[in-house]
């Protein structure tokens, strides 16, 4: 798969030979799907929680006699069915992540990288050059028609340029390692620089 290589003055620099095992892939809606679960079940807090019975502050005497009052029998005003009392089978603190496999994992982010490309959402830029003013940067993306953009470098991102398209809406910077299938399909579309889709076809062969 073939692709041309432009820079940030949206000018042809050349061109790149794609690998079809990482981004000729079929379309795999239902792996996709599983790898987005998995990430965002790891992502989950879980810190929510309710008290029992036993953690609500509270006297243990008995409201009233057992019988006699004409109203039903109650045992403590720490129950679940008088105001303020425990709540039974709440959430409690705990874990979302679930296991996945490998083979799985690296399936998804093929298909994730193969469906921007089949779609011409796959963009691969030269470099980011050294242009670390925000609003610079913005109306390039703009002239490049970037409202939403994950941009992908190598193994480390330009500070510089890290810094000015932070502040730009839409638009995610992530260096090679941090590839993930739920920051592909979040954005619409995919920038790599040559140094990422060399890293990208090194991880993923």
């Amino acid at each position: 798969m073939k692709l041309d290589i432009i820079n940030l003055e949206k000018k042809n620099v050349g061109s790149i030979d794609l690998p079809e095992a990482v981004f000729g892939q079929e379309v795999r809606t239902d792996i996709l799907h599983r790898v987005v679960r998995w990430q965002l079940a790891k992502r989950q807090a879980g810190t929510h929680k309710t008290k029992v019975i036993s953690e609500v502050s509270g006297t243990t005497k008995k409201p009233y006699n057992q019988k006699g009052t004409g109203s039903a029998r109650q045992g403590s005003l720490r129950s679940a069915q008088m105001r303020g009392g425990g709540v039974i089978f709440g959430p409690v603190v705990r874990s979302h992540a679930h296991s996945l496999p490998k083979k799985i994992r690296v399936l998804g982010l093929k298909s994730a990288l193969s469906s921007k490309a089949k779609d011409g959402k796959l963009v691969v830029i030269e470099d980011f050059g050294k242009d670390a003013k925000t609003k610079a940067l913005a109306g390039r993306f703009k002239k490049l028609g970037w409202s939403s953009a994950l941009i992908i470098d190598g193994d480390d991102v330009n500070e510089g340029f890290a810094l000015a398209a932070r502040n730009i809406k839409g638009i995610d910077v992530l260096p090679s390692q941090g590839a993930n299938v739920y920051d592909i399909l979040r954005r619409d579309t995919l920038v790599l620089t040559k140094a990422a889709v060399a890293k990208l076809e090194e991880r993923l062969k």
